[in-house]
């Protein structure tokens, strides 16, 4: 017997239910960080838990139903896709508050065009 067949053995595995219940959390999480965060920072953050939830439940699918490796693929994906959008989400709060002194996104209806 090898060591990895020792350890996996040895070792308590989670199921498929308890993936989806911590993806469940974050994506909740992150849900309810969107909508009571006024700043433009803690949207954004909600925005990646939310993202990384889902992420989570492309992989946990893939390791436990015979898809193959496409839900690391897309897993993958979602994190490019993510740091994309981080930044520029970042770039705009950062030129808003350089305009308007504050990170406020009930102040981003005041515009002016």
């Amino acid at each position: 017997m090898s060591i990895t067949e020792q350890i996996s053995a040895n070792s308590p595995s989670a199921d498929l239910n308890t993936y989806l219940f911590v993806a469940a959390v974050l994506f909740v999480c992150g849900v309810v960080c969107m909508a009571t965060k006024r700043n433009a920072i803690g949207v954004l953050m909600g925005v990646e838990l939310v993202l990384n939830g889902a992420s989570l439940n492309f992989v946990a699918f893939a390791r436990y139903t015979p898809l193959g490796i496409d839900g690391q693929i897309f897993s993958l994906f979602v994190i490019v896709l993510a740091a994309a959008e981080a930044a520029i989400a970042l770039a705009i709060a950062l030129n808003f508050y350089n305009n308007h002194l504050t990170i406020d996104i009930d102040r981003a209806n005041d515009l002016k065009g």
